[in-house]
């Protein structure tokens, strides 16, 4: 036989995924494991989408899309929806959008457009666990930014300099940013302007997480700042905000000719995301938007008793975030590195939390934990923490 893939070979598995995997595993078995590894709203789909959905089948919706970049009335729905909420004008919705299977999708299409072989991409650092191996993926360089802890992973101008180098072609942006939950404040969307000017970088911008932002802060798109339009990808979709991860509906939205190349690739590898999620985009972006508001309050409400709680524990530090549906804390002096750490949480009090190292050496010593679940697990989570901290 033939050598396999040295690419593929070379590329781990998401962690994530296989945290959460081994949770539900375990839980099929009979254990009674609390799982807090992945980032699943406990809520459902909002009703009205879902019947948008059913109508659109029963009509027919269930072949391929005209055009299969996305139904028109979709695009536009998108198009319209990033002027209204973001400030981003999208002139030609059919140019400038693409609907993909996911926001993971879009985010790899973003990637493919614009790299070539040994092109460098800054990533913010702890980042999401795939965003590495993307790049890769995509012919790229994955190229490290720290970020501190004891500085509150705040984004620099001069960290984002100090690790430029005449093959940095693009910077991700997440925000809120997973795992840390930090929100974009203006003199940090500064900084990646800033830089990106600078250097002529292209900036992907993953905003999946956008609508859940606490305390009153707003949301600050990237491509929305002046002179930014023309270099920014936005990728987002519905699969946070509206509790819809199995949909599979993202979007990808940036300048033509890269929207061009992105959906080249589209049509040989997904040929489209599918019909009837396109009808339920529509539903969800023109719809009531109450329901968004009720579950940003419910994770909102989880945060403040979870950091509240977790700090109450000796030996967890556990910041507050601004955005998304995660804490990260330090077990401060545990003598366990992460590994180690989510190994014997898993064992000794059967919760599943993702290894800080998986964001990146800036995670060491943390253990991320999703507050996407419900306020009963949580508060079991609190009290099986307090027991075997001392233990830790």
């Amino acid at each position: 036989m033939q050598n396999l893939s040295h690419l593929l070979n070379n590329i781990p598995s998401s962690p994530t995924l296989a945290v959460n995997d081994k949770a539900k595993a375990l839980q099929r078995a009979g254990h009674d494991v609390i799982a807090l590894a992945g980032g699943d709203p406990d809520f459902p789909t909002p009703p009205h989408i879902v019947e948008a959905a059913y109508r659109a089948m029963l009509d027919g919706a269930t072949h391929y899309p005209a055009p299969m970049i996305g139904i028109p009335a979709a695009l536009e729905a998108i198009a319209a929806k990033m002027e209204r909420e973001n400030g981003v004008v999208v002139a030609d919705p059919r140019r400038q959008i693409i609907i993909t299977p996911g926001g993971k999708w879009g985010l790899f299409l973003a990637l493919t457009a614009v790299l070539n072989p040994g092109d460098e991409v800054l990533i913010l650092e702890p980042h999401w666990v795939s965003y590495p191996p993307m790049v890769t993926l995509a012919g790229g360089v994955p190229v490290p930014v720290s970020l501190p802890a004891d500085d509150n992973f705040r984004i620099t101008a001069a960290a984002l300099r100090a690790r430029l180098t005449p093959r940095t072609k693009a910077l991700m942006v997440n925000n809120p940013c997973n795992p840390t939950g930090r929100v974009l404040t203006p003199e940090e969307l500064a900084a990646v302007v800033a830089v990106a000017t600078e250097a002529d970088l292209y900036v992907i911008a993953d905003e999946i997480y956008e609508k859940l932002v606490f305390d009153g802060r707003s949301h600050l798109s990237i491509a929305a700042a002046p002179g930014m339009a023309e270099r920014t990808l936005t990728v987002n979709g519905l699969t946070k905000s509206y509790a819809m991860t199995g949909w599979r509906l993202g979007w990808l939205v940036g300048p033509a000719p890269i929207i061009k190349l992105a959906t080249r690739l589209n049509s040989q590898a997904v040929s489209c995301a599918a019909t009837f999620s396109m009808h339920a985009c529509v539903a969800a972006l023109n719809g009531p938007q109450d329901v968004i508001a009720e579950m940003r309050d419910a994770y909102q409400a989880r945060r403040d008793f979870m950091v509240q709680a977790l700090n109450e524990i000796e030996g967890i530090a556990c910041r507050s975030i601004e955005g998304a549906f995660y804490l990260f804390p330090s077990f401060t002096g545990s003598g366990k590195n992460s590994l180690e750490l989510a190994d014997a949480l898993l064992d000794k009090a059967q919760i599943a939390g993702v290894p800080g190292i998986a964001f990146g050496q800036s995670g060491e010593g943390h253990v991320r934990f999703a507050i996407s679940t419900a306020m009963h697990d949580l508060e079991r989570a609190v009290e099986r923490l307090a027991k075997v901290a001392r233990e830790l």
